[in-house]
């Protein structure tokens, strides 16, 4: 039995960043609460917690004053700063630069589209951190497309203007995209050229990992994709594994493993999302090394 780590998994920039800035924080033995939880990974969310970062939610946070809270890769919406500064909350700001540019800009485009009646279009999963900070932007006015059906919220005689949430599947964006040209076209009331502005938005450090996924996928017998449920990165990756190797296998950590998945000689794979620690790839891998497959 092989076992091997795929080098090009776990953490992403912006979440590796936020995580050495809790840990430095905590270092210096001072309380620190962070909105939300700092990566949608519960395995290293407990880590942290037994360090001493504390998760709070949105509301709980209007009811705190004098204490420093992180801003996780995710990014915040404006009214989250304007509460810390109305309750002296110091921010520890560890919103990714992908994330704060993206907000830049659809700020801008939204002021942009709204002096052309026009709307602002988002490609991402209603209600995860990372959207309601780019909604935020908008005063909660975009548009929010997961699926085809979403496309019926859209206005398609008034100017539309596209950007998508930077972790979302490369593919999904194009084909969200091409749909909205083709009912451009067949409303017949605007141009394409004119009236339609999309915005490849995704972090390319994500969606560069989608074709490695597929080589490293069909390279091993079995995939052990390692990631929180809350990921929604990791039910990407998840999926573009299966999709070329059946024998592929969700786990949060190895206590979900089950062996008869396994054969003596097979060859595993070890992968995981932007969202999962290293260490927890490596913990799998020695579990795996550790107990003895069903024998062919």
């Amino acid at each position: 039995m092989q076992v091997e780590i795929d080098e090009n998994s776990g953490y992403c920039f912006g979440v590796e960043f936020a995580i050495q800035m809790a840990e430095d924080e905590m270092a210096e033995g001072q309380e620190l609460y962070c909105l939300g939880d700092i990566v949608h990974n519960s395995m290293e969310v407990e880590r942290l917690y037994n360090r001493g970062l504390r998760t709070i939610t949105r509301e709980e946070l209007k009811d705190l004053k004098d204490c420093k809270v992180l801003i996780r890769a995710h990014g915040e919406p404006p009214e989250t700063y304007q509460i810390a500064i109305e309750n002296n909350i110091e921010l520890v700001d560890a919103s990714c630069p992908v994330v704060l540019k993206l907000q830049n800009r659809v700020k801008n485009a939204y002021d942009l589209v709204k002096s052309k009646d026009g709307q602002l279009v988002i490609y991402g999963k209603p209600g995860h951190a990372e959207v309601i900070g780019l909604t935020g932007q908008t005063s909660n006015e975009a548009i929010i497309i997961t699926d085809i059906d979403d496309l019926e919220k859209i206005d398609f005689s008034r100017p539309v203007t596209l950007y998508s949430q930077t972790t979302k599947s490369t593919k999904g964006f194009y084909f969200m995209k091409e749909e909205i040209e083709k009912r451009i076209e067949n409303k017949g009331t605007l141009s394409v050229a004119d009236d339609f502005n999309a915005n490849d938005s995704i972090c390319r450090q994500v969606s560069n990992r989608e074709p490695h996924m597929e080589k490293f996928s069909q390279k091993h017998d079995v995939i052990i994709f390692v990631a929180g449920r809350k990921s929604s990165n990791g039910k990407a990756l998840y999926n573009v594994c299966l999709s070329f190797n059946p024998r592929s296998y969700f786990v949060e950590s190895e206590k979900e493993i089950d062996l008869s998945w396994i054969q003596s000689n097979d060859s595993i794979g070890i992968c995981g999302a932007t969202s999962t620690p290293t260490w927890l790839m490596e913990q799998v891998a020695s579990f795996l090394r550790n107990n003895e497959p069903v024998t062919v």
